[in-house]
């Protein structure tokens, strides 16, 4: 039987566990045009931070829906992840680590994801 998309994954970096989910999401009162957020919960429960990362359709910038794949955030000139391959989840979490986000940290952190989109492009190769 095939995975839940909707139950969160686990990925271990750096001695220290993740929880992770992929949603899909519109934004209704911001212009309209789809959304994804990528969602990492540092474990244990209750003692570590969430991060999202929110990647909003625009100019230059698609998000999958009709014609790329489900979890897919790409920008013009910089390149494309799919958000449901746990390397590309490393790289971004990577990314995230490396500009100051304490997981440890008991709060959660929304950030705009296209601004990790080079860092973990690159790093996919």
């Amino acid at each position: 039987m095939p995975r839940s998309p909707k139950k969160p994954r686990l990925l271990v970096a750096n001695g220290r566990a993740y929880l992770w989910t992929v949603r899909h999401g519109h934004r209704v009162l911001e212009g309209g045009g789809c959304r994804k957020t990528l969602t990492l919960r540092s474990r244990p429960p209750g003692r570590g931070g969430l991060l999202r990362l929110v990647f909003d359709e625009g100019p230059g910038r698609y998000v999958s829906g009709f014609t790329a794949g489900s979890g897919e955030v790409g920008a013009v000139g910089v390149g494309a992840l799919n958000l449901h391959e746990p390397g590309t989840v490393r790289c971004l979490l990577d990314a995230a680590l490396a500009r100051g986000w304490e997981p440890g940290e008991a709060r959660e952190t929304r950030v705009d994801g296209w601004s990790f989109l080079e860092a973990a492009a690159a790093a996919r190769g």
